[in-house]
């Protein structure tokens, strides 16, 4: 009879994952989910104002609520959009964690007077252009974000973005697959690009399409990272098997450096 009443009290725990599977999938899910923010701005107030917002109120929320690995980031100054573009890449352990984020950002009753002339800005003077913003699930090739292993001196760093878009959502998939069973996870790894993550896009205004993001020391580290990658003959090989053929349509391409107030 004891062992009965066991298996009854089994039974009930586990019977909300055995009427909805989705649960458990979500459950076992590890791979993270990334938000990429970029707030486009027309001038030098704006700039200042969502700067001051993010070091002084952002950052510190989400770091007290468990997310600490936020980067923050700017184009090079050759680019045409410096001063005109923030970047920020959030992390999230689910979407779940990004609601309550948001929730508690929208709640808060008390800000840090640094960021007062973002958080009461009147409507006819507002802090920004507009806001846009991504959202991600990392790959399974690598499922959560690393810290780039860099150690000189901030202004000097690259980081890249790359946006890989696909002609339909099944092209699409197959580019990721290149990314996981086709091992090209492994050789940038190997070639020491030191990525933070690799995730695809699922909700966006260029789907169907995957991001990725890699770091170097300085432009020159950049350019011989590449320089090694379409000379390695492990891509070489992979890039011409038939099974990868014409699934990316288009590719763009991101310089950007970290903001001193950046997590890395």
């Amino acid at each position: 009879m004891t062992i009965l009443k066991h298996f009854a009290s089994r039974l009930m725990l586990l019977m909300p994952f055995l009427l909805n599977p989705l649960t458990v999938n979500s459950q076992n899910s590890q791979k993270e989910y990334y938000e990429i923010k970029t707030y486009r701005l027309k001038d030098k107030s704006q700039e200042e104002r969502v700067h001051a917002f993010l070091t002084y109120d952002f950052l510190p929320t989400a770091h007290k609520f468990g997310i600490k690995k936020i980067g923050v980031f700017i184009p090079l100054e050759t680019d045409s959009t410096f001063g005109k573009r923030i970047v920020v890449l959030i992390p999230y352990t689910s979407l779940e964690q990004l609601s309550k984020l948001n929730d508690l950002l929208v709640a808060k009753e008390e800000y840090d007077p640094k960021a007062k002339d973002y958080i009461n800005a009147d409507y006819t003077n507002p802090p920004y252009e507009r806001i846009e913003s991504v959202l991600l699930q990392a790959f399974s090739g690598m499922p959560h974000m690393e810290m780039p292993q860099l150690d000189n001196v901030r202004a000097d760093r690259v980081y890249e973005l790359r946006s890989y878009e696909g002609p339909t959502e099944k092209i699409h998939k197959n580019k990721v697959q290149m990314f996981n069973e086709g091992d090209e996870v492994s050789l940038f790894k190997r070639l020491h690009f030191n990525a933070v993550f690799y995730a695809e896009v699922i909700s966006g205004r260029s789907m169907p399409n995957l991001m990725y993001m890699t770091t170097f020391d300085n432009m020159a580290s950049h350019d011989a990272h590449w320089k090694a990658f379409v000379n390695d003959p492990y891509w070489i090989k992979l890039k011409a098997m038939p099974e990868y053929q014409h699934n990316v349509s288009k590719i763009n391409i991101y310089l950007l450096r970290p903001t001193e107030y950046s997590d890395y």
